[in-house]
């Protein structure tokens, strides 16, 4: 009988000392400071360039719309639009969003064709913090057409 009673404390103590090892390693994680990382307007311009290398990006034929102000990060509306016939001859090809101080700059990347019948995008997007928002239209003569907009994110954990 002692002996199962010695097991049943060595089989405890292991539990405890698991659990004290556990604590100890939570309280050590609790004391280090993460914060998000956010890319710079020099990894947006990085971005731009792997997406489209040199060629010019002129403002206008997209129209973005995005709140002003985004109480929670996580959910944020865009739409985008982009004054297009969608015929044949001329349409969208693709709309890129690109965010300047998310993780990862490029967010949504949308192929489109002459059947979309709208160049129209809705979709909600992460914002990590406040910052501005780029909508880029590729038409299908090669030619890249952009609006940006500025948001305040009062509130996000997203951790991007």
């Amino acid at each position: 009988m002692n002996t199962k009673h010695d097991s049943h404390d060595s089989h405890d103590s292991h539990v405890a000392s698991r659990r004290r090892a556990l604590g100890a390693l939570l309280v050590c994680a609790s004391l280090l400071v993460v914060r998000p990382a956010r890319a710079t307007p020099d990894e947006l311009s990085v971005a731009l360039r792997d997406a489209f290398g040199d060629q010019p990006i002129a403002r206008g034929k997209v129209k973005l719309e995005i709140p002003r102000i985004a109480e929670n990060g996580n959910v944020v509306p865009v739409t985008v639009s982009v004054d297009s016939p969608m015929t044949q001859q001329a349409h969208v090809s693709r709309i890129h969003l690109f965010a300047e101080k998310n993780h990862l700059p490029r967010i949504l990347d949308v192929q489109l064709g002459p059947y979309n019948g709208k160049a129209f995008l809705a979709t909600r997007v992460r914002m990590a913090t406040s910052q501005q928002i780029m909508a880029v239209a590729v038409m299908s003569d090669g030619s890249l057409w952009s609006a940006a907009a500025d948001i305040e994110v009062i509130s996000s954990d997203c951790g991007l």
